[in-house]
């Protein structure tokens, strides 16, 4: 699927911050479905059991998919909002040290909440983990009283990512 542009990264996300010595990092594109995706990498340090990712780092990972989902429906980030219900399913083990896919896509917009189904998979489309997250449009300055929350997103990395390959 096309690559449409690419998101900001934070400084200090556990998903997405560059500057996080414990975080996935992973970068975030707006796709020509209006959909976001990511191609990551949990490693190691994520892990519950051998072989496995947290699901607490994967339900994570979803969480992240969503607000970049309206952003990239929108393509504004200036947007905001804050996760107010999360319902994840475990469909198969999440392993670490190995390309994964993540996609969030909005199912549901209004003037005061949003919804998003966001998945993570596997490069052959094969669904780990997904689910369905709520949120409620805020300010940014009610998220985060006296913190730039734009100075927290530096991050525009261009890596020539025009297309982003998974089978359906």
């Amino acid at each position: 699927m096309k690559v449409i542009s690419k998101q900001r990264n934070s400084r200090m996300c556990v998903i997405c911050g560059l500057d996080n010595p414990s975080g996935v990092r992973a970068p975030f594109y707006n796709m020509a479905d209006e959909s976001v995706m990511s191609r990551f990498r949990f490693r190691a340090e994520q892990q519950s059991y051998p072989g496995r990712v947290h699901g607490g780092i994967i339900t994570a990972m979803l969480d992240e998919m969503g607000l970049r989902a309206l952003w990239a429906k929108t393509l504004d980030e200036s947007q905001f909002g804050v996760t107010i219900s999360l319902e994840s399913h475990f469909r198969k083990p999440v392993p670490y040290e190995c390309d994964l896919l993540a996609r969030g896509a909005v199912v549901s917009n209004t003037s005061r909440f949003f919804s998003v189904e966001a998945t993570v998979m596997d490069l052959y489309g094969h669904i780990l983990a997904d689910g369905i997250v709520k949120y409620i449009k805020l300010d940014a300055a009610k998220i985060s009283a006296g913190v730039d929350v734009h100075e927290q997103m530096p991050y525009l990395i261009d890596d020539d990512v025009k297309e982003i390959l998974y089978k359906v």
